[in-house]
């Protein structure tokens, strides 16, 4: 496992792709630079979501409710992993440092997701015997940030059902969304963490199918309208060295006269001049460049022909 970096573009049109809680469910923008805010916690859970559902991966994180509709905590998650060879053991026969090694054990080898993104996980032997399992995750990914800004739409409409009992007016739905977004990601993978959690290059191949197929998915009412649009993966020879911020070295440019205005990924180009240079500049610490391009981004130089004219390895994945 090698160290590497990821860029990860995705647009989103007439949908709100995070909304702020605390905000009436508003997509999170910036408010000195006008531009749409994604958390690294959205997008993983686009990931959990597509592995779960889609390749029929274990995760850990998930939402699992019983019969009367009441959620499991994570410290009753954490004990679906007292196992040993299939069958459950009970806490009374273990201390809380065995039950610890144990679920920790499990956890690993089962979970794709705390192999990603580590995770702290409560483990409660009684109301007096308490502890966690702190794992540091290999793969970090910093707050996405849309590359221009972007104008927020209140969409107010009429629903289907009375607003009460014997009532001849119709309930009211009241949403916000953006026309238009192009959100930016970067993160790093990290190879001394993932020696702790197990990663491997299977799960790191599954990471980037998340990425892009997982985007592909999100077709929830609440969520559909978003689509991948470059995927971009910069392994190391070295250990310990990246570039960082990726996502700083490119830049959207589009002939619209307000930012505000881009509707579609073709309304602009995106400037890879800067990635580009940086990539020449330590190309010699470069194994190669996993890409994925969506045909309708404008790139304002062709990024494989011109990373092979460097003499970088480049590899087109298949998702």
């Amino acid at each position: 496992m090698n160290r590497s970096e990821i860029l990860f573009l995705y647009d989103a049109s007439w949908t709100n792709p995070n909304g702020d809680p605390v905000d009436e469910n508003k997509p999170r923008i910036d408010e000195e630079t006008g531009h749409n805010i994604v958390t690294d916690v959205r997008l993983k859970r686009t990931i959990r979501d597509y592995l779960n559902e889609f390749k029929e991966k274990e995760i850990f994180v998930r939402e699992i409710s019983d019969e009367e509709g009441i959620i499991q905590d994570a410290k009753h998650r954490a004990e679906d992993f007292l196992l040993k060879d299939g069958e459950k053991v009970s806490k009374s026969d273990l201390t809380l440092a065995e039950m610890k090694r144990l679920i920790q054990k499990n956890l690993l080898r089962d979970c794709i997701d705390v192999r990603l993104f580590g995770g702290t996980i409560p483990v409660e032997k009684s109301s007096k015997e308490k502890s966690s399992i702190t794992l540091t995750g290999p793969v970090q990914f910093q707050m996405g940030q849309s590359l221009h800004r972007v104008k927020l739409e209140y969409i107010k409409g009429t629903g289907a059902f009375a607003s009460g009992d014997k009532q001849t007016r119709k309930t009211f739905r009241e949403e916000y969304v953006v026309p238009y977004s192009l959100i930016g990601f970067y993160g790093v993978i990290n190879e001394k963490a993932s020696k702790h959690t197990l990663m491997t290059e299977e799960d790191v191949a599954l990471l980037l199918d998340g990425l892009w197929n997982g985007t592909k998915n999100l077709i929830s009412r609440s969520k559909v309208g978003q689509q991948p649009r470059l995927l971009l993966r910069v392994v190391y020879h070295e250990d310990c060295f990246h570039i960082g911020e990726l996502n700083r070295l490119i830049r959207f440019d589009t002939e619209k006269a307000e930012e505000e205005e881009v509707r579609h990924v073709s309304d602009g180009t995106l400037d890879v001049s800067p990635l580009l240079g940086k990539l020449a500049e330590e190309k010699e610490k470069i194994q190669e460049v996993q890409y994925l391009l969506d045909s309708q981004i404008n790139l304002s130089y062709n990024l494989p022909e011109e990373l092979n004219q460097l003499g970088i390895k480049t590899r087109e994945l298949m998702y």
